[in-house]
Formats: structure tokens, C-alpha cells, sequence
């Protein structure tokens, strides 16, 4: 279970510089912070969020889930705040965007790369 976070904690830092690599307004200042940022965002994921989507259930559903990608979006803006200089977003557009380009990334990495391990092991 532990080895299960550690992994998603290490994919999430490698998603989280191709997105810095790919957008000019989504700064990292190296792995260091990749993965620093990696583990905060697992961590408000898992408290934070629950709490935002909570809140925003109603626009959620309303929107067929897209809101969620503004939900993300925040946890992005939260995760920003807190780690200073290490970790910029110019503006919540380029959060909205980052978002969306991080859970694309993320559902290509399981199906291609995950799912299939999962298949060899059994």
C-alpha cells in the first residue's frame, strides 16, 4: 500500500515537470521541488479536497464533473501558496489548464504503463 503512494508520489513529480516543461507559466525550481510538490498535492487531495467538492457538488453535477477540474485547479493554487517561489502558476487559467493536462497525463500513464503491470502480476 505504502509502495502504491510512493509510486503515484514519483509519477505525479514526473507529470508535474513535463507540464512545467510544456507550459512557460507553470515554474518549477527542479525535482526537488517536483517532488516536494508531489507530496503536498497528495496531502490536500486528500484533505482539502473531499471538502472542495463537497462545496461545489451542486456546479459538479451541473457540469457533468468538468467543475472538478477547477476544483483540482484550486489544490494546484493552494499548493502554489504554500510553496513559495519553488512552485508558481501565473494566474488560475494556466491552473485550469494545468489541471486538465495533468489528469490527461495521469489517465494516459495508468492505462499505457499501470493497468498493464496490474494485468502481468496476476
Amino acid at each position: 500500500m505504502m509502495t502504491r503512494w510512493i509510486i503515484n508520489v514519483v509519477i505525479n513529480a514526473i507529470v508535474l515537470i513535463v507540464v512545467a516543461g510544456y507550459f512557460d507559466s507553470f515554474y518549477l525550481s527542479g525535482v526537488g521541488a517536483a517532488i516536494v510538490a508531489s507530496l503536498l498535492l497528495s496531502i490536500l487531495n486528500v484533505f482539502v479536497k473531499p471538502f472542495l467538492i463537497i462545496l461545489t457538488l451542486p456546479v459538479t453535477v451541473l457540469t457533468f464533473g468538468l467543475f472538478l477540474f477547477v476544483v483540482n485547479a484550486i489544490t494546484l493554487m493552494i499548493a502554489e501558496g504554500i510553496m513559495g517561489d519553488a512552485f508558481q502558476i501565473d494566474g488560475f487559467g494556466t491552473a485550469i489548464l494545468a489541471s486538465i493536462f495533468i489528469s490527461l497525463l495521469n489517465i494516459m500513464i495508468d492505462k499505457v504503463i499501470i493497468e498493464p503491470l496490474r494485468e502481468k502480476k496476476r
